[in-house]
C-alpha cells in the first residue's frame, strides 16, 4: 500500500491512478508514460465543488460575488502549495531528472498541480466522498481557520478594484525561457493598455500573481482585503 493510502485511508481499486497522479511530465518524457496534467483538470473541478459547497453552506449572508472571491482565494496556487505540503506531497513526486537537480520536490506550481491531480484520481478511483477524507484534512480545516494572511490572491484583488472603477485588465505572456520541465514565465498586466505590472513565475499562474501584486503596489492598494 503507499503511504498517501495510508496516511488518509484510502484504498485504490486502480493504483494506477494513484502513480499516474504522482508522476510529474518530466518523469512521464523519459519514462514514456502518462503524466498527472490530466487529472489535475479533474482535481480542479472537484475541488471548486468542495469549496463552493462549503461557502454555501457555511456562508447563507454572502451573495455569488463574495461566495465566488472567497473561493478564489482557497484554489489559488498559495494554497494549494500548503495543501501538497500537508499531504507530504513532494516525497513521492515521480520526477525526471532534470527536474529532480533543479529542486522539483519543493517547486510551487509542481507541487500546487500534482495535489490537484491527487484528488482528481481519488474521484476518479472511488468518487466524492472518498476525497473528503483528503479535503477535510487540508482544505477544509485551512478554510475553517480562516485566517485573513492566509493565501492572498492578487489578481482577484486587483479585479475587484478596477471593476470599481469600470476599467479593463489583460494579462500577457512577455516571455517564455528555460527547458520544458523548468519554464520562467514573464507576463505583464494592462490596465486599459497601461502597463501596470510584470511578474515572472515557473508557470503562468505564478507570474499572473506576481505581476497583480506589483500593480496593486503601483495603485497603493496591496492592503486591501478580502
Amino acid at each position: 500500500m503507499h503511504p498517501l493510502e495510508t496516511q488518509f485511508d484510502l484504498k485504490f481499486k486502480n493504483p494506477q491512478l494513484l502513480e499516474t497522479a504522482l508522476t510529474h511530465s518530466s518523469y512521464a518524457n523519459e519514462k514514456n508514460t502518462e503524466s498527472n496534467e490530466r487529472l489535475e483538470f479533474v482535481g480542479d473541478a472537484v475541488l471548486d465543488l468542495i469549496i463552493g459547497h462549503y461557502l454555501y453552506q457555511e456562508n447563507t449572508h454572502y451573495n455569488e460575488g463574495d461566495l465566488t472571491k472567497k473561493r478564489a482565494k482557497y484554489v489559488c496556487e498559495a494554497a494549494l502549495l500548503e495543501y501538497a505540503k500537508m499531504c507530504r506531497l513532494g516525497e513521492y513526486l515521480l520526477l525526471g531528472h532534470g527536474e529532480e537537480k533543479t529542486g522539483g520536490r519543493t517547486r510551487t506550481a509542481l507541487l500546487a498541480d500534482t495535489f490537484e491531480a491527487f484528488i482528481g484520481a481519488i474521484f476518479l478511483d472511488k468518487g466524492l466522498q472518498e476525497v473528503y477524507k483528503v479535503t477535510n484534512r487540508t482544505v477544509i480545516s485551512y478554510m475553517k481557520e480562516d485566517n485573513p494572511t492566509n493565501f492572498v490572491d492578487y489578481k482577484s484583488h486587483l479585479q475587484e478594484l478596477v471593476q470599481s472603477d469600470h476599467r479593463q485588465l489583460e494579462y500577457r505572456v512577455a516571455q517564455e525561457s528555460g527547458p520544458s520541465h523548468n519554464k520562467t514565465f514573464t507576463i505583464r498586466v494592462y490596465m486599459d493598455e497601461i502597463l501596470m505590472g510584470e511578474g515572472k513565475g515557473h508557470s503562468k499562474k505564478e507570474a499572473e500573481q506576481n505581476a497583480a501584486e506589483l500593480a496593486l503596489k503601483k495603485l497603493a492598494k496591496k492592503s486591501i482585503k478580502f
